[in-house]
């Protein structure tokens, strides 16, 4: 069987998009070739990472982060513009990745990202890649804006969570769109237990059994307490809401051959600890989706 080129478009979504890794996985090692790649926030860092040839060193990275690891890339502040600044996490990843001219790269790359004072999408396919991915992974209100050319950009899902249009152009047998905004039943269960030291705090042995034996003659009442939402999770309820719905309008009018979908559900915007598992979760549905189109 002749080698099949493949249009890939990586959707936003934070933690999630490390399911995007599973997904570029399964393409090379059943014999497809990506020739052209672009996406939307998280995704438009792995489609960089990837078109510049980093994936391994970047999935070795971030597939060996604990919750610890990830809460200390946070650098909060008390900016209005966002409670995180973002220099931490992507000086990390600068290091990692580097910088280059996106027309220098050996796959055609192109990402998105939303000057937020005019609202206007703005598609980067030239100048530094580094800059683009920064621009289009900026969450509005949770990590402050990117500043290019003194305009404030923020992440492209706000509009257009799933560039398709960016790779319909290119001359290739398949486009396929790896989609991490997918809805509840795509959902399907955990295998991977959480890295050691993802706890902070360890019970020893012999608290647990001395609260055990104390249970037995003190039981505490279960009181049914309503579960609040915080401000954050509201913020990351609502714009996962909000892309889940743009990215099925998206899809309606630009149509894909192959649409691999992994629910929104499947973990938190910042639960980057669980890569490993994401990573195999998006292995698992990629292969699904190939095999039900017959292609592989």
């Amino acid at each position: 069987m002749d080698q099949k080129t493949v249009s890939l478009v990586l959707s936003s979504g934070g933690a999630r998009g490390l399911a995007h890794i599973g997904v570029i996985e399964v393409l090379e090692e059943n014999g497809f070739e990506i020739s052209s790649i672009a996406g939307c926030s998280m995704g438009a860092l792995i489609a960089g990472v990837y078109a510049k040839g980093n994936l391994p060193e970047f999935k070795e990275w971030i597939c060996n982060l604990d919750r610890i690891d990830v809460f200390s890339l946070m650098d909060f502040t008390l900016s209005t513009s966002g409670f995180i600044k973002g220099e931490k996490v992507f000086q990390v990843i600068q290091t990692l990745l580097g910088d280059c001219l996106i027309e220098d790269l050996p796959i055609p790359f192109s990402c998105n990202a939303v000057d937020i004072l005019n609202g206007s999408e703005m598609v980067f396919k030239s100048g530094s890649l580094f800059s683009a991915i920064r621009a289009s992974a900026a969450i509005p209100t949770v990590m402050q804006p990117a500043i290019i050319d003194n305009i404030s950009y923020v992440d492209g899902g706000i509009l257009n969570p799933m560039p398709v249009e960016l790779i319909k152009h290119f001359p290739t047998d398949i486009c396929i769109a790896s989609d991490v905004n997918g809805p509840l039943q795509c959902l399907i269960s955990h295998k991977f237990a959480e890295k050691e030291g993802s706890n902070l705090v360890t019970m020893p042995a012999w608290v647990k059994e001395y609260k055990a034996k104390v249970s037995r003659y003190l039981p505490e009442k279960k009181i049914q307490k309503t579960k609040s939402i915080s401000f954050l999770d509201l913020m990351n309820l609502t714009i996962d809401t909000m892309q889940d719905r743009i990215s099925d309008y998206i899809l309606e009018n630009h149509p894909v051959d192959v649409h691999i979908k992994i629910s929104r559900k499947q973990c938190g915007t910042f639960e980057f600890y669980r890569a490993k598992e994401i990573t195999e979760i998006g292995r698992e549905i990629a292969l699904d989706s190939l095999r039900e189109k017959n292609l592989i």
